[in-house]
């Protein structure tokens, strides 16, 4: 499988942007993808998953309630939405395949995209 993502960019404090993570190749032995950010200066974090189903998913607290994660089966793409930004958000963000589809730890992670930075200006 191979994750491919964007939709980074600039966006005023309170203000919105929707990340895409495009998954091609092999997806029968997928079991769920994962967001997950590095802000400046810290370790990379869990931020949201889905599963590849897309029945259930998962959010850390940091984003819980602004942030939305979802998946259109017909693109094969996972969607992050995120809405109410604040600086803190400021990250760059990496979609991954999830083993555990609750939130694996980022040692867990079999398979990355390559990052799509996210600045939240005051």
């Amino acid at each position: 499988v191979q994750l491919q993502a964007s939709g980074g960019g600039v966006v005023q404090t309170g203000g919105s942007l929707r990340l895409a993570c495009e998954v091609s190749g092999r997806t029968d032995n997928l079991n769920a993808l994962a967001w997950f950010r590095q802000g400046p200066g810290k370790a990379r974090e869990y931020v949201s998953s889905i599963t590849w189903s897309g029945e259930s998913a998962y959010y850390s607290d940091s984003v819980k309630g602004r942030f939305t994660i979802s998946r259109d089966n017909t693109k094969n793409t996972v969607y992050l939405q995120m809405n109410n930004v604040k600086p803190e958000d400021t990250a760059v963000y990496y979609c991954g395949t999830d083993s555990w589809s609750s939130g694996c730890p980022v040692g867990y992670v079999e398979v990355w995209g390559q990052g799509t930075l996210v600045t939240v200006s005051s």
